[in-house]
């Protein structure tokens, strides 16, 4: 018998074959039920439930069929007994978006359980890195004031719309 870390590595790559082919029964298979997605387009309070997660993949796929990749660089999944959680890299984007910025990866991250002897994902945490702002300050370097405390943070970005240029929810 497989390893619960080959279960689920298995589970992932399949996944992600079944979200390049927009195979929607392939994406939802190893699901919870109860589901909770946080995704790069809004709703920025994630989805939850099966129902709202399947409500999220035919805009992917229209903007998938542009000639969009959707290949894992790197898997990495830690498992104890019944819970475990991944972490990948994929590359997710367009020809044109890979032109623009070819280091852009999808940052991904996955929690299961076991229920009934069987993985299953039960969140799902897909981020892009936001690469459209000035490099963060020296966090040891003295502010110009000379007091010695590190100056306050700057503001989140306006306007910033996170790679690759995916549908907005329906």
């Amino acid at each position: 018998m497989r390893s619960d870390d080959e279960q689920i590595r298995t589970l992932i790559e399949r996944w992600a074959e079944a979200v390049h082919r927009g195979d929607l029964d392939g994406v939802l298979a190893d699901h919870a039920k109860d589901i909770v997605m946080f995704d790069v387009p809004p709703p920025y309070e994630g989805v939850r439930g099966l129902d709202a997660y399947r409500q999220t993949w035919p805009p992917f796929f229209q903007w998938q069929e542009q000639g969009a990749s959707f290949e894992i660089e790197s898997l990495d999944v830690t498992a104890g007994d019944d819970v475990a959680f991944a972490h990948a890299l994929l590359r997710c984007g367009t020809q044109e978006e890979f032109a623009d910025n070819p280091e852009n990866r999808l940052r991904l991250t996955l929690g299961l359980r076991k229920e009934n002897g069987r993985w299953v994902v039960a969140h799902e945490h897909h981020s892009f890195p936001i690469t459209d702002q000035a490099p963060a300050a020296d966090a040891d370097q003295a502010p110009a004031t000379g007091t010695g405390q590190a100056p306050a943070p700057a503001p989140a970005p306006t306007g910033t719309t996170p790679p690759p240029s995916r549908p907005a929810r329906p």
